[in-house]
């Protein structure tokens, strides 16, 4: 354990302006709160502090962020507080500890409701001072170090899972690569033992079997360079577990597969000296297609630049390569903690200074709860980068496999909800086209543009889903409220009852609703059922001679959309579904495909609102036992008629030349438009097929049929029924 002059000795040698008396001060009302407490290991527990202020000196922070780290468990552990803190050591001091110690409260919780929370929690600590994360970080290390020393397996497993998913990306977005690599290192041993022990013992082989590779490599390296006159330090390494492991996952081969298990680091003095070293290299050596890139043009967002390459190099050895600048390397291993160095820390203690903190903080905003934003947060934290560009020539930096409207949501939250349109290197291109390295992208908007429910299916960034959801939420919201007024509407007529007034504040209150708009949203998404509410809000006088039953009809009396009167000729007073959105309160099933002029019913669906089936749908016998999530409804489409309606037919189509060509052009001249095709069967003579058409109404889609059964081409043609 550190010595309190050892300590003040390591702070002073790099900042002569350290607070002396705050250092020692701190030291010692550790020391004291903490008394006789010990740890797994059966260390005094002060030994904890002591290492965490001593990792904090390896990157030289300042005093603040030191005392924080000897004092972070003292309100947490100890009978001290937060007020007795800031007394002692000042409000700088006192804000930290109280950021760290939030944080360490929430880890006591269980990982089911703790894990997600603690996240959010950290993010907002991060946002008001980056050094919380940094006396995280160092404490997670340390603790991490003694992992060993807990004896319940599942715990060890708990932490070193939470370390990997949460605390890893985080030290590597702040750019600090030496603790995210043994943070990465000390959880991937403990989750996967096996894999890891095999890895080192086949390193460790190869070691003894290389008569040192790496140092005759960097030599020949370094003489290559020095006949260039380039003076450079050069080290190599061989590959973490941890990433080889990675890389025969996502490559799916074996160890002995592998052939570029060996790195090298080229240090230089200058940009220029980088890109001339890269060109020497890569004339001596032959590059391997593919794997170069540019972090000096297009840094990362955590600030890391440098040049990587792989070669076919010495001894006919594949190697990576990376080349930097001293400058380079020391913010690639120290992160943020470099500019401690470099500009003192002035302005960079905020959090919202980085853009990674912002870009997290605009999720956080859209995310409904905090499970979502773990999610959401996790797609933004481990991307495989893609460099794209605005039409105006700024750089977008982007995961792989991202979209148009990932890119759209990355260049702001507006563009996203209001884009309708892209060109992509001057072409215009659908909205779901992934985005290649170096595309030029352009967004197209339109003041009524809106995010569809779709689009959540084509995006991979955190931010993109965030918000899209973030609008279905809302646009579902309405939409359930009014399905839910008309499904009350509907039984309060049945049973003839007129409401005066809004429902009493206890009504609502039974079913955990604020306002009368909420409980309707309650009824029309199916968290509550309509009998339920009626009965409490409908005088009890007038429910006597009303049968609840009669509100959820197994029997229902069906609308013919053709003529607006029930099956029994009268005039039905079932709930029309003119106004709702299809995908948000209202699903038109897959298994029918129901169309206007077909007689259907709807099943309530708690959390996702009414599908809406045909009446003659096999599905339906599914859902007998369940006669309250039973509606009756109805066509009433008015002057408006429904968008992306879709019908579906089966076909019998002659085996013959320009047979589908006919096929697509009868069902474009009838204004239909193909959906999707699927050819079910093939033979010599005929193809069976499945064909989706959008069309208006069933009406439409008869039309449709009739003009196909005309056709020579056309064996048989039936509207499909599954």
């Amino acid at each position: 354990m550190m010595r309190q002059y050892e300590l003040v000795e390591r702070v002073r040698s790099y900042d002569p302006t350290a607070d002396e008396d705050a250092l020692n001060r701190a030291y010692v009302f550790s020391m004291k709160v903490h008394g006789s407490q010990t740890r797994a290991s059966g260390d005094p527990y002060f030994s904890h502090p002591v290492e965490v202020a001593g990792i904090l000196t390896d990157y030289r922070l300042d005093t603040a962020s030191i005392v924080t780290g000897l004092l972070h468990d003292t309100v947490e552990d100890t009978v001290a507080t937060i007020d007795q803190i800031d007394t002692l050591f000042g409000d700088e001091v006192a804000r930290l500890v109280d950021g760290v110690t939030k944080l360490s409260r929430l880890e006591l919780q269980s990982p089911d409701s703790g894990h997600a929370e603690n996240f959010r929690k950290l993010l907002l600590a991060i946002s008001e001072d980056i050094r919380v994360l940094l006396v995280k970080l160092a404490d997670r290390l340390h603790n991490m170090r003694t992992l060993h020393y807990i004896k319940s397996s599942e715990k060890r497993a708990r932490i070193a899972r939470e370390t990997m998913e949460i605390y890893v990306p985080l030290a590597e977005r702040i750019g600090i690569q030496e603790i995210k690599e043994e943070l990465e290192d000390i959880a991937f041993r403990e989750l996967y033992p096996d894999a890891s022990e095999s890895i080192i013992s086949r390193l460790n082989f190869l070691e003894e079997q290389g008569d040192d590779i790496l140092t005759r490599i960097s030599g020949e390296i370094n003489r290559t360079l020095v006949e260039a006159d380039i003076e450079a330090w050069i080290s190599g390494r061989t590959k973490r577990p941890v990433s080889i492991w990675r890389k025969m996952h996502s490559k799916k081969v074996d160890f002995e597969q592998l052939t570029d298990i060996n790195a090298f680091r080229i240090v230089v003095a200058s940009v220029e000296d980088c890109y001339r070293a890269l060109g020497i290299i890569h004339t001596k050596y032959r590059m391997i297609p593919g794997e170069f890139d540019d972090y000096i043009s297009t840094p990362k967002p955590n600030g890391y630049q440098s040049l990587h390459t792989a070669l076919i190099g010495p001894e006919a050895h594949r190697i990576e390569v990376q080349i930097r600048t001293t400058q380079m390397h020391e913010i690639a291993e120290l992160g943020v903690a470099a500019h401690w160095q470099y500009k003192q820390g002035a302005a960079l203690t905020e959090g919202k200074n980085y853009h990674w903190v912002r870009q997290l903080l605009d999720i956080l905003e859209s995310s409904n709860n905090p499970d979502e934003f773990l999610e959401h947060t996790k797609l933004e934290m481990f991307p495989d980068q893609v460099f794209c560009f605005t039409p105006k020539g700024e750089i977008i930096n982007l995961p792989q496999g991202a979209t148009a409207i990932d890119f759209a949501y990355a260049v702001h939250s507006e563009i996203g909800d209001r884009c309708i349109g892209t060109r992509i290197n001057g072409k215009m291109a659908p909205l779901r086209t992934e985005i290649g390295n170096g595309d030029q992208v352009e967004i197209l908007t339109s003041t009524d543009g809106t995010p569809s429910p779709t689009w959540e299916n084509w995006v991979v960034t955190g931010k993109a889903r965030a918000r899209i959801r973030q609008f279905i939420r809302g646009e579902r919201r309405e939409e359930f409220v009014k399905l839910g007024h008309a499904m009350l509407d509907h039984a309060y007529r049945e049973i003839g009852y007129t409401p005066e007034e809004d429902p009493p504040q206890k009504a609502l209150k039974h079913f955990g609703a604020d306002t009368l708009d909420g409980l309707e949203a309650m009824i029309g998404s199916g968290g509550i059922q309509l009998a339920e509410v009626v009965q409490m809000l409908v005088p009890e006088e007038m429910m006597q001679d009303n049968d609840l039953d009669s509100l959820s009809p197994g029997d229902v009396n069906i609308v013919d959309f053709s003529t607006g009167q029930g099956g029994d000729g009268e005039d039905s007073d079932a709930i029309a579904i003119r106004g709702l959105t299809p995908g948000m309160a209202v699903h038109y099933a897959n298994c029918c495909h129901p169309l206007p002029g077909d007689k259907i019913v709807g099943i309530l669906t708690p959390g996702k609102g009414v599908t809406v089936h045909t009446k003659d749908c096999e599905t339906l016998e599914s859902f007998a036992d369940t006669p309250e999530r039973w509606m009756e409804v109805a066509w009433d489409l008015g002057p408006q008629q429904p968008e992306g309606l879709v019908g579906r037919i089966n076909l019998i189509v002659s085996n013959e030349r320009g047979a589908l060509g006919t096929l697509t052009t009868v069902i474009a001249q009838n204004l239909g438009n193909i959906h999707n095709l699927k050819i079910t069967s093939r033979s010599a003579d005929f193809y069976e097929m499945l064909v989706d058409i959008e069309v208006e109404s069933t009406k439409h889609l008869n039309d449709i049929i009739a003009a196909l059964r005309a056709m020579r081409e056309i064996s048989s043609v039936t509207r499909a029924q599954a």
